[in-house]
């Protein structure tokens, strides 16, 4: 097959909301060949492999919106009107409303037939007429029902209604506030278990609250694997609609406390090899740490809880529903085939087997539901020792892109993943092989059908304990990398998603929890999506390596008000180490740079030199300032930017140099598994952050010292 995609092929990909042709990052108009289409489209159900069967989906295609009563979804912006198109047969009456939801008063709203003239279509050999109904713009914000009757149309659909902007609390919108960024992962206590913890969470917000920080971001907390081998990436969980119960700290537990002496000595026997990382500087074993506190958790389960915790217990699986209980069967089923292949008819959650084994599993489907309510209830305190600590927004949650593919969320979603194909990103100056992150993508119809009651039930977890929430790779709400299987990271096309449907749903989950939303939008960005996510009330991100002009960094007066500014990410070295060069040299050893090391290396002396020759340029540092000046006054910079949160990573607080992620990598670096230490390599504890002189002098410096 010819390289070049036919005419017929490239109005088909467009009619399923692929992009034939992007910029690259260094401004290349790319033309997506024939093979990536197919393979994309093949991905989406679209069976393109010859042109007849590419003319066969497009005549489906033109018809298939015709041959449904109703839309699947509507999303509709508060105080905007919308027309609602009702498919029925030729000559049929047809009657429509709204049900709105109990929390709006269950009151129903009939809708107005529009005087619009459509002409008939014959479909499927019916003749097929459209009615058009006014949807009002005095709905309420919230999920509600639309209904359609007739002789030929019985027929029901979401109605989502969002609001149209959201608003920043006083503290922030009238001001500004600084926080902290940190692997939580990476920062343990004398009482953790080998990584930090929900209760270290806790802790380290009342560190950082004492220092005058209003929130703390962390890595997301989404549910891993429940048997090792443990996937080190928080960006890569079987779900991330749970949380990962490797962050429960045992003894906070309230049922611990009445464990018999012999239980209790259970649990610390258990503990013991995870406690002894606390103090081993080398690459955190997630694999070791879960196998202990799995074995006192165990333990922990087996105590009888008073009427009033089980009743609390009660409300909150109640609450979570048939999501809870199937995750938990899928944790259940992992444990049980721990080590095999399971069989094909386990792989179907609707299927006999799974039923009988839930059965047969259903004491270890309670341990794995209890598993989500304790660590529900941790990180609801380590939220509110935030708040108590004094700060404006307390914990900063993250949402990772996706999931593992053989994950909990591929087993329960079915078709609302799509198989094929996996999200990534094309090359750009740092990943110049691009980067396949090995995640299934929505499928953005099979979403739509699904009303995207799976992606907002995935918000409201996320949400229910945070005072913000960062969306990782917001510009996957508007189009994602797609890489058909087999493809090189490089070979892919961008898939768009109803950005109104998906920035909404966000925004109205966001609002009704109380949530300040940031976007994490760095890469290559179409302009007019900053300003959508600005005139909706979405912060996005600034992070100094990158706000430049491509010969020196952009003047903090000209940075974005809406957003959370930072020296860097947690995808770069710390500063110390970036300053260094060091993102190049492990670059260099890793082989993942595609042009010679030579000159990968002068384009980052050049960008390093330029930094502090603006920083000098102001007056922020002298002739021979010493490293941890230099990062001072990179948060000075900053801090004169008009930017509404300013983020400082923990990292760069303590003088680490090493990162904790290099993209591109998965076996060849120890991605996501670096303790956090010093500048000259010494491990550094949540105890020693309170005295720790070069955090105790950045904070000086963000408080305006």
């Amino acid at each position: 097959m010819s390289e070049q995609p036919s005419e017929a092929l490239v109005r088909l990909a467009h009619e399923y909301s692929i992009s034939t042709e992007h910029w690259s990052s260094s401004g290349e108009l790319v033309h997506v060949s024939a093979k990536t289409l197919l393979g994309v489209l093949a991905a989406l159900g679209v069976d393109a492999s010859t042109p007849a069967k590419v003319d066969q989906a497009l005549a489906y295609r033109t018809d298939e919106r015709w041959r449904r009563t109703l839309p699947p979804v509507v999303v509709l912006t508060a105080g905007k009107t919308a027309r609602l198109p009702v498919h029925v047969a030729h000559g049929d009456p047809v009657m429509c409303w709204v049900e709105l939801a109990e929390e709006s008063g269950a009151v129903r709203v009939d809708l107005v037939q529009a005087d619009v003239a459509t002409k008939p279509r014959k479909v499927d050999g019916r003749l097929v007429r459209r009615a058009s109904f006014d949807l009002p713009d005095d709905l309420p914000l919230g999920w509600h029902e639309i209904r359609a009757q007739g002789p030929s149309a019985q027929a029901r659909a979401t109605l989502v209604v969002v609001p149209h902007h959201l608003e920043l609390p006083e503290p922030v919108a009238d001001t500004r506030v600084w926080g902290m960024m940190a692997q939580l992962y990476s920062v343990r206590s004398a009482r953790s278990w080998g990584l930090g913890d929900f209760s270290d969470l806790a802790e380290l917000a009342e560190v950082c609250g004492r220092f005058g920080a209003d929130f703390l971001l962390i890595n997301p907390v989404h549910a891993a694997e429940p048997v090792p081998p443990v996937t080190p990436s928080p960006y890569l969980p079987v779900t991330r609609r749970f949380v990962n119960p490797m962050y429960i700290r045992v003894e906070d537990i309230r049922e611990t406390a009445y464990l018999s002496s012999a239980d209790m000595a259970l649990v610390e026997w258990a503990g013991e090899p995870a406690q002894a990382l606390n103090t081993d500087p080398g690459p955190i074993d997630r694999d070791v740490v879960w196998t202990a506190k799995r074995a006192a958790l165990e333990v922990v389960f087996t105590v009888p809880r008073s009427a009033a915790r089980q009743a609390a217990f009660d409300r909150y699986t109640a609450e979570e529903g048939d999501g809870l209980a199937t995750f938990a069967v899928w944790c259940a089923l992992a444990e049980h085939f721990a080590g095999s292949r399971w069989p094909a008819e386990a792989r179907d959650p609707a299927s006999a087997k799974v039923a009988e084994l839930r059965e047969t599993l259903a004491a270890r489907v309670a341990f794995y539901t209890w598993l989500q309510w304790v660590a529900d209830e941790q990180l609801a305190a380590a939220q509110q020792a935030a708040v108590d600590a004094g700060m404006v927004l307390g914990i900063m949650h993250d949402l990772a892109v996706g999931v593992h593919t053989d994950g909990a969320d591929v087993w329960s979603l079915g078709p609302v993943l799509a198989s094929g194909a996996t999200v990534g990103a094309p090359p750009d100056m740092y990943n110049q092989q691009g980067q396949d992150w090995t995640q299934p993508p929505w499928h953005p119809e099979e979403l739509a059908r699904a009303g995207y009651g799976p992606y907002r039930d995935m918000l409201r977890t996320v949400l229910r304990h945070a005072g913000a929430v960062r969306i990782d790779h917001v510009l996957g709400l508007f189009r994602l990398w797609w890489i058909p299987s087999g493809n090189r990271p490089a070979d892919g096309a961008y898939v768009r998603y109803d950005h109104d449907a998906m920035v909404g749903i966000l925004m109205l989950e966001a609002q009704r929890a109380g949530v300040v939303v940031i976007g994490e939008d760095l890469g290559t960005v179409e302009p007019w999506v900053c300003d959508y996510l600005t005139e909706r009330g979405i912060l996005g991100t600034g992070v100094l390596w990158f706000e430049n002009d491509g010969s020196h960094p952009r003047p903090p007066e000209q940075w974005r008000r809406g957003q959370l500014a930072s020296v860097t990410t947690h995808d770069l070295p710390p500063t110390a180490g970036y300053l260094a060069g060091e993102h190049v040299a492990l670059r260099e050893r890793l082989g993942l740079l595609t042009e010679p090391v030579q000159a990968v290396r002068a384009r980052a002396a050049a960008e390093r030199e330029a930094v502090l020759r603006t920083l000098r340029q102001r007056g922020l540092i002298n002739d021979g300032a010493s490293e941890r000046a230099i990062v001072e006054a990179m948060h000075r910079y900053i801090l004169a930017t008009p930017s509404v949160l300013i983020g400082v990573s923990l990292a760069d607080a303590v003088g680490e140099r090493r990162a904790q992620n290099q993209p591109g990598t998965d076996e060849q670096y120890p991605n996501w598994k670096v303790p956090l230490a010093d500048s000259v390599g010494d491990l550094v504890s949540v105890e020693d952050l309170g005295r720790n002189p070069r955090l105790v002098s950045l904070t000086r410096v963000m408080n305006g010292g």
